[in-house]
């Protein structure tokens, strides 16, 4: 007689965790490292002494603590060129993960200097809550680059609003919306300057810049976040997948910009 094993017997399936990213380990040359430092403050240098009033808009991801930490150790050595023409802001959303906030406070202890902090018109915030619901960029991209430009684009206008030039920490590996980036481009919009001083660093350059000279940075990276932004927004990434998955998962990858880069 063939025995059968009973439902509350059998073996219950094994589901195995997926492999999430994780910051690259493969070490590149020392001396590869060091020319790429050198190179990025030169391209730091540059823009101070051509502009007066330029500011990194920071969010607070791996790239631009990299930048950060050009600029802030420029604070605390003889060398100031940079630091005294170069501003560092980022915008506080009101969604933002734990993890990203507990991230200025590691800032202001290591440089002994902070960001400064713009955050959105909470009218703007309430009234849009009020028609949309709390979450409902979930149901339309018209309604989430509408919470983006509330909770971003204005406070980043405001940000930019007397600056004749921004620096980001953006590359061109990181998306297909990137790919043709530029160290320097023209924002129309505002008639100012917009630098990518990263623009051809690869992410293996960016993490071991980080291990190199020790920079604080999101713990998320170490969740499987290679992109973070706003907490409802943003997801862990499966190790292989793009980089900038994560962000606003449930669009089409063509779309996935929050309105601060329309014109990449």
């Amino acid at each position: 007689m063939m025995a059968f094993q009973s439902a509350s017997t059998q073996a219950a399936p094994v589901f195995e965790r997926p492999i999430l990213w994780s910051p690259p380990t493969r070490a590149i040359a020392p001396i590869a490292l060091e020319e790429k430092s050198r190179q990025l403050r030169e391209r730091l240098l540059a823009i101070a002494k051509q502009h007066q009033r330029s500011r990194l808009a920071s969010s607070l991801s791996a790239e631009d603590m990299v930048i950060t930490d050009v600029i802030l150790r420029d604070v605390q050595t003889t060398q100031q060129d940079i630091c005294t023409h170069i501003d560092i802001f980022t915008l506080e959303t009101g969604r933002l993960p734990t993890e990203t906030l507990a991230l200025l406070d590691q800032i202001q202890t290591r440089y002994g200097s902070g960001l400064a902090v713009y955050t959105p018109d909470q009218q703007a915030v309430q009234a849009y809550i009020e028609q949309n619901g709390l979450n409902g960029f979930y149901e339309s991209l018209k309604a989430r680059k509408q919470c983006c430009d509330i909770r971003k684009v204005a406070p980043l206008a405001a940000a930019l609003a007397d600056a004749d030039a921004w620096i980001t920490g953006q590359r061109r590996e990181q998306s297909v919306t990137r790919s043709a980036l530029d160290l320097h481009e023209r924002d129309t919009a505002r008639g100012i300057s917009k630098y990518n001083p990263l623009f051809d660093w690869s992410e293996q350059d960016v993490w071991a810049y980080i291990e190199r000279y020790s920079v604080p940075v999101n713990a998320l990276h170490y969740q499987g976040y290679p992109s973070i932004g706003c907490d409802p927004c943003t997801k862990a990434v499966r190790a292989g997948e793009d980089p900038r998955a994560g962000r606003w998962w449930w669009e089409n990858q063509d779309s996935r910009e929050c309105g601060l880069h329309v014109h990449n």
